[in-house]
């Protein structure tokens, strides 16, 4: 056996070039749309397929337009919406009264406290308010139905044949490495 003290051990690679040896002009890993010569195109970038009904995709498609996906979307909007606007038109409300009227805001509540203090601890409130109410919400009104979906979604992916990559993972690996 060869003894080695730990230098030139590596051999640089012979790579292929166009430039001329030059390393910062190395050949792409893909030929898809590079030139191989004058007036030699090489194959195009293939067209995406379009998903069949027996496919992931065509899975996924049929689960979104399905009623229950629909109901969990309709339930998350009919919370999310109203809040979002609550929420807008408090901060803008909070942010125009201190700009337009400053001694409205620097009335005094309690000692040195006054209605601007209030108001933006009211904003602090409001926000672990409207996320404790999300999260409720969620609870109680989606997510049992959203984890339905993702286990009929997954049952119907399971049955599937070929080595199309689902959530990920290859068919047969069952997301385990």
């Amino acid at each position: 056996m060869d003894k080695h003290d730990g230098r030139a051990t590596a051999r640089p690679r012979a790579v292929a070039t166009r430039g001329g040896g030059d390393p910062w002009y190395d050949e792409p890993d893909s030929d898809w749309g590079e030139w191989r010569g004058p007036g030699v195109r090489a194959a195009a970038v293939p067209a995406p397929a379009v998903p069949s009904e027996r496919s992931a995709a065509g899975v996924y498609l049929e689960v979104q337009r399905s009623a229950a996906f629909q109901e969990v979307r309709r339930r998350y909007r009919r919370f999310v919406v109203p809040a979002v606007v609550l929420f807008f038109a408090w901060y803008v409300a909070y942010v125009v009264t201190a700009t337009t009227a400053p001694g409205l805001m620097a009335q005094p509540v309690a000692g040195v406290v006054n209605v601007a203090m209030v108001a933006g601890l009211g904003q602090f409130a409001s926000t672990f308010l409207l996320t404790w109410l999300y999260a409720r919400h969620a609870r109680l009104r989606r997510d049992r139905a959203a984890l339905e979906l993702r286990w009929d979604t997954q049952e119907m992916t399971r049955g599937l044949v070929g080595d199309a990559r689902v959530n990920g993972t290859a068919h047969g690996e069952g997301g385990q490495r």
